[in-house]
């Protein structure tokens, strides 16, 4: 790969030292102002990354990576966002973006972002490269296939010659026709006896003339078990063997021994035609095709990637060993219903597209196993052609680079929490400046009352802002829960009425439901009923956006109290959901809502429920609603606690 990039921002200054650094680091830096002039640049050069400012005057970064994205969709975008870009540095994600830093910009981020991308595009030349190499052995091992058949076919040529041969004896003595020929030529008579034979066969076997029919072979059991030369006189019929024969020189040919009758003026046969065709060298070329088989299956086998070869409907015809361990291998099945679990076929196929124009095609997507795990995987397709040239079958690639969206996740959740908790650190500024003046209010009129209230208000704030940015620290790590004893009761009335006035407003009905008794339970109180808002919220909104029928809807909010942990279920009668959509529900930035949803909600949600130990089940079918069974242990899992008492 290249080491080049644009950068484009419409300040000099950044330009110029940001671009220094690059150098620096190895780049070959070119340099744009803004959209239009980025554009021309990458249409010149086509660097293979660019690095852009979000917001510049006219077309700004989003744009521009679309831009750039739709001339070729495999150039890597970095973005580069201000402290209130955060947002548009997050959307930027859903069109492609590989990466965001943020002003000002530190090297070291600096550098292992481009690290990241580099990697993936070396990964990427790496895949297409073995992609058009493993196409090149098959192609050239087809063509020994196609080159031994052939040979083999001379056989069945040799036979339709011999039998419309006739008075033979007169061209054989005479030696002109056969003596050009590739092939032992010999004639027997009735005595079992060579009376002549070509001088391809006197030059290799010698002067066998008058020696019996048999007395070449190396089977000693010849004369006995019948030469092809006997049975061939006492049949009146061709004969074809495999036979060996036995050189002067004590050495062995393998030969495939075609016999015909020559008959009398009688129609009694008269003479024998033998013709013996060597077949070392194909011999030779089975023994290093069946070795080559074996070097290409081990290596399709051994390859760490899922590989299969799909027909024209789509349906597994080979899948390699590590394909087989975790989707299954059975064959005939399409492929979108094995990965994708879905019946027809998936949108943006690279399959479908190399199946069109013959060409290798790429895309990312996420793939389920047989036992539920999912895979996030770099698909790369590769046109398999016939002896016409026809693309008869397309061989799939998926390389998994599941912990490197793992880490992007992180990276773009980590961001997006820490630019909410900035928003609110800057509103508890606010109100601190509000503290800080009621105190030197105070002061100046010597007002000990408002002096006291104001730094109260200083004190309770700098505690808020102290524990926010401790917060942020341990989300970084991993942060355990600020957890409590929650009055289970308490808690569930007030989700419900955070959530019950939105559903009446959209016209869906409220229930609640509660079994056994409430108790208490070890939470973050905060972070649980973030959760369970959301899955309500998302409740009312799939009640609200299906319009099939006339049916009330509806939204169950249940609560089941049990020894040991409490079941939470949310159900509703709206839109439901496939199982494409149930397997990829919790993954972050997917969104079955369109442009209305971020993606962020469930992802978030889910995280929470499994760090207080929970649960979650998942029950739906299109038309027919879903249900999302929540469980959640009365007493938190050690991992969880960042002390051994509730937080204060």
């Amino acid at each position: 790969m290249k080491k080049q990039l644009l950068l484009v921002d419409d300040e000099p200054g950044i330009r110029t030292f940001l671009g220094l650094s690059l150098t620096d680091l190895g780049y070959e830096v070119l340099t744009a102002e803004n959209g239009p002039d980025a554009l021309r640049v990458f249409d010149e050069a086509h660097p293979p990354i660019v690095l852009t400012d979000i917001k510049m005057p006219g077309m700004d970064g989003i744009e521009l990576l679309k831009a750039i994205k739709a001339k070729k969709p495999d150039a890597e975008v970095i973005m580069i966002s201000g402290h209130g870009d955060m947002d548009l540095a997050i959307q930027s994600l859903k069109f492609d973006a590989a990466d965001f830093v943020t002003k000002p910009i530190n090297d070291e981020v600096l550098e292992a972002a481009l690290g990241r991308v580099v990697e993936k595009i070396t990964m990427r030349e790496k895949l297409h490269e073995y992609t058009v190499n493993l196409e090149r052995l098959v192609e050239e091992k087809s063509a020994r296939v196609v080159e031994l058949e052939r040979q083999v076919a001379v056989g069945q040529v040799v036979d339709g010659l011999a039998s419309a041969i006739r008075g033979i004896t007169d061209l054989v003595d005479d030696g002109d026709t056969f003596n050009a020929m590739p092939c032992f030529i010999s004639v027997h008579n009735a005595y079992m006896e060579i009376v002549a034979v070509n001088q391809l066969y006197r030059a290799k076997l010698g002067d066998m003339v008058g020696r019996n029919s048999w007395d070449l072979y190396a089977d000693p059991n010849a004369k006995d078990a019948g030469c092809p030369v006997g049975r061939t006189f006492a049949t009146g019929r061709g004969q074809r063997a495999r036979m060996t024969l036995r050189t002067p020189d004590n050495g062995e040919i393998p030969v495939i021994v075609h016999t015909a009758p020559i008959l009398d003026q009688d129609g009694e046969v008269d003479l024998v035609l033998e013709i013996t065709v060597d077949v070392t060298e194909i011999k030779r070329l089975q023994e290093e095709l069946r070795a080559t088989r074996e070097k290409y299956q081990v290596l399709f086998d051994e390859t760490p990637c899922f590989i299969s070869v799909l027909d024209r409907q789509f349906r597994t015809t080979a899948s390699n060993r590590l394909y087989n361990e975790l989707f299954g291998g059975e064959p005939g099945l399409p492929c979108h219903q094995v990965l994708a679990h879905r019946d027809a076929p998936c949108d943006n196929c690279p399959a479908a597209r190399t199946f069109s124009d013959g060409q290798t095609h790429q895309r990312e997507t996420v793939i389920t196993s047989r036992d539920g795990r999912q895979y996030n995987v770099l698909v790369w397709t590769a046109p398999l052609r016939n002896d016409k040239g026809e693309v008869a079958e397309v061989m799939e690639l998926a390389a998994d680079i599941t912990q490197i969206r793992e880490l992007q996740d992180h990276l773009a959740s980590l961001g997006l929490m820490i630019g909410s908790m900035s928003h609110g650190i800057k509103g508890m500024l606010t109100a601190l400046d509000g503290g800080i003046y009621r105190v030197e209010s105070g002061m100046r009129r010597d007002d000990r009352d408002k002096i006291a209230s104001g730094w109260e208000t200083v004190k309770d704030l700098t505690g808020r802002i102290r524990s926010m940015v401790l917060q942020m620290l341990h989300y970084a790590k991993n942060r355990d829960l600020n957890w409590e004893r929650v009055d289970v009761a308490e808690f569930y009335d007030a989700v419900a009425a955070l959530v019950e006035p939105k559903a009446t407003k959209t016209g869906v009905r409220f229930v609640r439901e509660t079994d056994g008794e409430p108790g208490f339970i070890e939470a973050d109180a905060h972070v649980l009923s973030a959760a369970f808002v959301n899955f309500l919220e998302n409740a009312v909104d799939a009640c609200v956006s299906d319009t099939t029928g006339d049916k009330e809807h509806a939204v169950t909010f249940g609560l089941t109290a049990e020894p040991q942990r409490i079941r939470i279920t949310i159900s509703d009668n709206g839109t439901g959901m496939d199982r494409e959509t149930r397997e990829k529900l919790f993954t972050l930035f997917f969104s079955s809502k369109g442009c209305r949803g971020t993606g962020l909600g469930l992802f978030v949600s889910d995280k929470s429920i499994r760090q207080h130990g929970g649960d979650i089940a998942v029950d739906s079918q299109p038309g027919q609603g879903t249900t999302f069974t929540i469980t959640i242990p009365r007493r938190l899992p050690p991992e969880a606690k960042a002390c051994e008492t509730p937080c204060q």
